[in-house]
């Protein structure tokens, strides 16, 4: 893996502005198999949180309920709108953002991170060898609980950037713990039951995402097809790249300003004994233009056994998953190999 180690010390951003063409371990689209839909409306599902608060009256919140367990068990994502942040804030954290990748390199990496490291600027820990290489650079920050947090990697420039930050991962906190009760409601269950799973010390990480325009759009992702090993992961676009795959296509999430796209994990799908799906998705490159993300990824408590609801088993529907601990450190072992692990967790 040396070859890859060598890359990883240089940042993406780096070689786009040097103008060097892709080196070999970013190829990986030799040949797409799988149909891609690149229709700007692919009809990702659109749930408006708002209607699922009790002061809404009784047949506009089922109705909106239902809408929401249909898109997690087909999907497994949808398009948050009336989750309470003002799409003038969401703008800022795209704002800031971008600020935060376009300083120089030397600021960017007064944050940097260790090829093995996952806290920090700079790319994921070096895959297994023969797997590629990701065409984009990242800040990972641990949020929650604020005892995990390490200062060293919060960015001091752009200035605002830490309050807004907070700010943010504040917001998201309660969108999670909207959407979890709203969840378990869809399903019939107690409306804190999820919440109960995931503990009261959740985790919350944030990954600021940017992505390199890139001459090989053809041969290049931003991102390698993969699910997520958390609860679920809330995605905050500013422009459209990322990929959902349903019924063997690849869809592309429309950028809707004032939404943030909620999309479910490992850990849900082991939750709701697989009737949510944890979705596959990867993010595509563009020849003309740069990308950025915000990505909060919220997973249960540090050595909390999760599993199957049990309200969801019965003889129609048996246990599909086993009770499970830290399967996030599972998931990533075969991430690494570019594997699925939701196997591990079958009964």
């Amino acid at each position: 893996m040396a070859g890859a180690e060598v890359f990883l010390s240089k940042r993406v951003q780096e070689m786009v502005l040097n103008g060097e063409e892709p080196p070999a371990p970013y190829i990986c689209r030799d040949g797409d198999s799988i149909q891609e839909v690149s229709a700007p409306l692919s009809p990702v599902p659109i749930i408006d949180l708002s209607l699922l608060s009790s002061s809404t009256p009784y047949a506009k919140q089922e109705e909106e309920l239902q809408k929401l367990r249909s898109a997690l068990s087909s999907w497994g994502c949808f398009q948050a709108i009336g989750h309470g942040i003002p799409t003038t804030f969401l703008d800022k954290i795209r704002q800031v953002t971008r600020e935060y990748f376009e300083q120089p390199m030397d600021e960017k990496k007064k944050q940097a991170k260790g090829v093995e490291e996952f806290e920090g600027y700079g790319a994921d820990p070096t895959p297994e060898e023969g797997q590629f290489l990701d065409w984009s650079d990242r800040l990972f920050l641990d949020v929650y609980p604020k005892d995990q947090r390490k200062p060293q990697f919060w960015p001091e420039r752009p200035e605002s950037f830490r309050g807004l930050i907070e700010e943010y991962s504040f917001k998201i906190k309660t969108v999670t713990e909207i959407t979890s009760k709203a969840m378990a409601t869809s399903l019939k269950l107690e409306e804190n039951c999820f919440l109960n799973q995931f503990g009261n010390r959740s985790q919350y990480q944030a990954r600021f995402n940017y992505y390199a325009h890139c001459q090989r759009p053809d041969l290049v992702l931003g991102l390698k097809p993969h699910s997520d090993g958390t609860g679920y992961t809330i995605v905050l676009q500013d422009e459209e790249g990322l990929q959902v795959l349903k019924d063997e296509q690849w869809f592309t999430v429309p950028k809707i300003s004032e939404a943030v796209l909620v999309l479910m994990g490992d850990q849900m799908e082991i939750m709701t004994n697989g009737i949510f799906k944890s979705p596959v998705h990867r993010v595509v490159t563009s020849a003309e233009k740069e990308r950025f993300s915000v990505v909060v990824f919220y997973a249960p408590e540090l050595n909390k056994e999760i599993g199957p609801e049990n309200g969801l088993i019965n003889e129609e529907c048996p246990r599909l998953f086993k009770n499970m601990k830290d399967y996030a450190n599972i998931h990533w072992e075969y991430y690494q190999k570019g594997q699925r692990a939701l196997h591990t967790a079958k009964v």
